[in-house]
């Protein structure tokens, strides 16, 4: 009870919503909504890319099970990871909301770790949900995808000059003026691209950026969407802005923060 108090203080005077793009996840989003409303106070927005599955509608039910904290965006065909993402910043920068944070639809982020990483944001204007610390961990992931998001993640520092572990994740918690410095419009990333450009943009603006621990987990149903096209445009988008940093010729001093957490997950909030 202790617990749910403290966090229910800390939400006290912010408001959150967690932006989540999908593609034929109607099984997994049936029960992740559901799962983030017993973990967490925050709102639900899903980017749908028009899933031939049925995603939106079952969506729709979950927005008439909880009014007012569903909703939903509806895209005619797939765009991409990285536009569904600016839309829905951009959808939530237009409301009143304070923190918005991102996420997989399937499970491989625990909505559990959502309080966490709003507990965080009292020190940071962004947090990165990290593998790479310590603390953080992967499961049932197959050693060739480990390998792409671990080297991505090297490969992407230490060309960039930042000190952040994981650079490729997409669980994250912004302050609502991370996102209003950032120029979302000439982002045009994808997939792990759209994520080391997003970190890295804000580093550059001088936000504080911090990395708390998570599990991070192999999902369960339905398929993967990474291909060798997106870690192919990662390679690529990296080495672009290292060439356009080069050319500015002003870069911020390297910065390596994280804040150790337990690896726990903690209890569901008690029904009010």
């Amino acid at each position: 009870m202790a617990q749910a108090k403290s966090i229910q203080q800390r939400e006290l005077g912010s408001r959150s919503v967690v932006v989540i793009p999908t593609y034929n996840e109607a099984e997994n989003i049936r029960r992740l909504i559901p799962a983030i409303m017993d973990y967490a106070a925050f709102d639900v927005l899903v980017v749908d890319d028009g899933s031939p599955d049925g995603t939106a509608d079952v969506v729709q039910t979950c927005a008439g099970a909880f009014p007012g904290r569903v909703h939903l965006l509806n895209r005619a065909r797939k765009l991409g990871l990285g536009t569904a993402y600016v839309a829905g910043f951009s959808w939530a920068l237009q409301r009143d909301y304070t923190h918005i944070f991102e996420m997989d639809a399937d499970f491989s982020h625990h909505p559990a770790t959502l309080p966490r990483l709003l507990a965080a944001s009292e020190q940071a204007d962004l947090v990165l949900g990290s593998r790479y610390v310590r603390g953080g961990r992967t499961i049932n992931w197959p050693w060739h995808r480990k390998l792409i998001s671990r080297g991505g993640s090297i490969y992407a520092r230490r060309l960039l000059g930042v000190g952040f572990q994981d650079l490729t994740g997409g669980f994250k918690c912004f302050r609502r003026q991370v996102l209003e410095a950032l120029d979302l419009d000439a982002i045009s990333s994808t997939g792990y691209a759209f994520q080391i450009e997003l970190t890295y943009r804000a580093w550059q603006h001088g936000f504080r950026i911090v990395e708390v621990p998570i599990t991070f987990a192999e999902r369960t149903v339905g398929t993967s969407k990474m291909d060798r096209a997106i870690v192919g445009e990662a390679v690529l988008r990296v080495l672009q802005l290292r060439r356009q940093d080069r050319q500015a010729g002003q870069r911020p001093a390297p910065t390596r923060t994280f804040l150790p957490q337990p690896v726990a997950l903690p209890r569901k909030r008690p029904a009010k």
